[in-house]
């Protein structure tokens, strides 16, 4: 059965679309039709960034409201998305290929960050004053930093949504969302929880689009800030785009990440595999933040190795709605072919295939499915420890010290995530403390909403989750008084 849509969801009203171009999806474990919506065009963006104004600037609208009130309809929004989870669960995991299983956990973020934000608003003060050096004294006030255009990925569409939509609701701000092509239905069910939260009209748009009319929305007039989130040559469009206008811009782009494993780490897979599989080959692979290089110390290598071939040997690959899958297809076939390429570079360039190699796994006849494969023998030069792969693809690379591990682990052009295993937890914290990247776990790896979330180097600007999650949709307005 098919989820067909007719209308878009302009300044939060269902619109009839000014084209008749529409977006077909398709099962990425089988390559069915499963729905089809409208396609946005640059009239649609017009239209919804004239709504989002519209709400933005009324004396009296959403930005003006006190901020225990805008949190009410955050608290709202989280009881409808909740309604709906199950359904959006299933429409992501068969539209991108993430297992259901890893859909329930990794896009469980909206309702908790949209109370977490409700609370953190309702706590903040509006201004505080400050004595002052020059002046009697300086009010230092918050406000909405205006219209929003949120760029969101395909990977994981819905929490990298809220991660956007969250904080900057609880701040004031109205938005123009644009999610990705290949993930849209579950953007329509966005759309009607946040009717059914009673959020304002004009305060959300949602307008599904590719690469050309996300630049559109990127260099409209109307926008006051881009959140972006995808790959770093994107980012790099946007960023340049954003400089031009002098317009404020949060990038999350890639990562290339390191899980590296300490000589005393616990190997046990009854104990750690669950865990180590998380930080490492969640949602086939297609996570930013992901520890794709492993780095092993010299005198476990090879447990290691043979380690993290039980791990992915024993991980099921399937269709993405089986509730056994823990390995489902890539998101695309544009996808499934990237990932392709670079597992025959690898072993073009002389990395040992301990498992899974080039080609489709047996019995899979259907859908984007590339075979998990774990590469070992190889540095950190190679290509594929060098660029993001975005698919379930590890390289295990050698070190001598925790020194070594730490400058192998540094030497990326990436900073996004990482972790450390060890059974010393201060042992594990000074090597976690000495990687150049914006967030590191022990033991494991998910990002907390409690601490800022964002990269370094070319995985991005700018810091999502937290009180800084909520400061970068604010804007500060400083009052010196000489009484």
């Amino acid at each position: 059965m098919t989820a067909d849509h007719t209308q878009l969801l302009i300044g939060g009203v269902w619109t009839a679309p000014s084209s008749q171009n529409r977006i077909t999806v398709r099962s990425a474990s089988t390559e069915e039709v499963i729905g089809s919506v409208p396609e946005a065009s640059n009239a649609d963006v017009d239209a919804a960034v004239a709504a989002a104004r519209r709400a933005f600037d009324d004396p009296t609208g959403w930005a003006t409201w006190d901020a225990s009130r805008r949190a009410d309809v955050l608290d709202r929004l989280a009881a409808e998305y909740e309604k709906r989870a199950e359904q959006m669960y299933a429409a992501i995991s068969a539209q991108n290929g993430m297992p259901i299983a890893i859909a329930r956990q990794l896009e469980s973020f909206p309702p908790l960050l949209f109370r977490y934000y409700a609370d953190l608003v309702r706590k903040q003060p509006v201004e505080d004053v400050r004595d002052g050096i020059l002046a009697s004294t300086v009010t230092v006030r918050r406000s909405p930093v205006g219209v929003v255009a949120a760029i969101v990925p395909w990977n994981v569409p819905q929490s990298l949504t809220a991660t956007k939509l969250a904080p900057g609701l609880a701040a004031g701000c109205t938005f123009v969302v644009k999610p990705s092509p290949e993930t849209v239905l579950d953007a329509y069910l966005l759309a009607e929880a946040s009717i059914a939260a009673g959020v304002p009209e004009g305060v959300i748009s949602i307008v599904p689009g590719g690469r050309d009319l996300g630049a559109y929305l990127v260099s409209h007039p109307g926008i006051d800030k881009v959140a972006f989130t995808g790959s770093t040559a994107g980012g790099r469009a946007v960023a340049q785009a954003c400089a031009g206008l002098l317009r404020p811009v949060s990038l999350e782009l890639g990562g290339k990440s390191a899980a590296i494993v300490l000589d005393d780490a616990d190997l046990d897979l009854a104990r750690v595999g669950q865990s180590l599989f998380g930080a490492t080959l969640a949602n086939n692979g297609q996570v930013c933040f992901l520890g794709t290089r492993v780095l092993a110390p010299r005198n476990r290598y090879d447990e290691v190795v043979d380690a993290f071939t039980a791990l992915i040997s024993n991980a099921p690959v399937g269709d993405s709605l089986d509730e056994s899958t823990l390995i489902g297809p890539m998101a695309s076939s544009t996808q499934r072919d990237r990932v392709h390429g670079y597992i025959e570079r690898g072993a073009a360039e002389g990395a040992r295939v301990v498992v899974g190699g080039a080609g489709r796994p047996d019995g899979l006849d259907h859908g984007w499915f590339v075979r998990p494969t774990l590469f070992a023998d190889l540095d950190n030069h190679a290509t594929v420890a060098r660029e993001e792969i975005f698919g379930p693809v590890l390289s295990v690379i050698p070190y001598g010290s925790d020194a070594e591990a730490v400058a192998i682990a540094n030497d990326s052009d990436y900073g996004l995530g990482g972790s450390v295993w060890s059974t010393d937890p201060e042992r594990a914290t000074s090597v976690a403390n000495a990687v150049h990247t914006g967030t590191i776990g022990i033991n494991g790896y998910l990002p907390d909403p409690q601490g800022p979330f964002g990269g370094v180097k070319a995985s991005g600007i700018g810091k999502e989750f937290g009180p800084e999650g909520l400061a970068a949709y604010q804007q500060l307005k400083s009052v010196y008084r000489f009484d």
